[in-house]
């Protein structure tokens, strides 16, 4: 059976990790082991232990960096993390951040977040089971959280 990390945060306002593991249960049956951390800095390590430490075949870090400049530059830095780690264990941790100033109001921030995690969440059934479906997809313009831009090329 495949092994699904999930790392999320307690800084978020949004419970993205149970949108995302709910989400993947209802379409892959999958062995998941999810964690949460403080913040968005500790997503790297995380994950890395999640691949390294509990077989993880795929992880998704979620988190909701804050709207002040400071969150912006840690979100770029877990983000830089994310990649490194990556690539130390050759291993897709796929992030899903949504920036606080993201939404227009908190409605509209908590629909992205739980929309943003049960997209991803399915980039990741498709990633581990079903990778010939992205292909598919390629150029096509998807989104997470909000609607689809579409082709350039109809």
């Amino acid at each position: 059976m495949k092994t699904i990390g999930i790392v999320d945060t307690t800084f978020a306002r949004f419970d993205m990790g149970s949108a995302a593991v709910e989400e993947i249960k209802q379409h892959v049956s999958a062995r998941m082991i999810r964690i949460t951390v403080p913040g968005i800095k500790d997503l790297p390590v995380a994950s890395k232990k999640l691949i390294e430490e509990q077989g993880c075949e795929i992880v998704m870090a979620l988190g909701m960096p804050g709207a002040a400049e400071k969150d912006k530059m840690c979100a770029h830095e877990a983000s830089t993390g994310i990649i490194q780690a990556q690539l130390m264990t050759n291993t897709h941790i796929i992030e899903v951040f949504v920036h606080e100033d993201e939404g227009k109001d908190e409605k509209e921030l908590a629909f992205l977040m739980e929309n943003r995690a049960r997209e991803h969440a399915r980039n990741v059934v498709d990633l581990l089971f079903k990778p010939e479906k992205l292909v598919k997809q390629a150029g096509t313009g998807q989104r997470q959280g909000f609607e689809d831009v579409g082709s350039l090329r109809g």
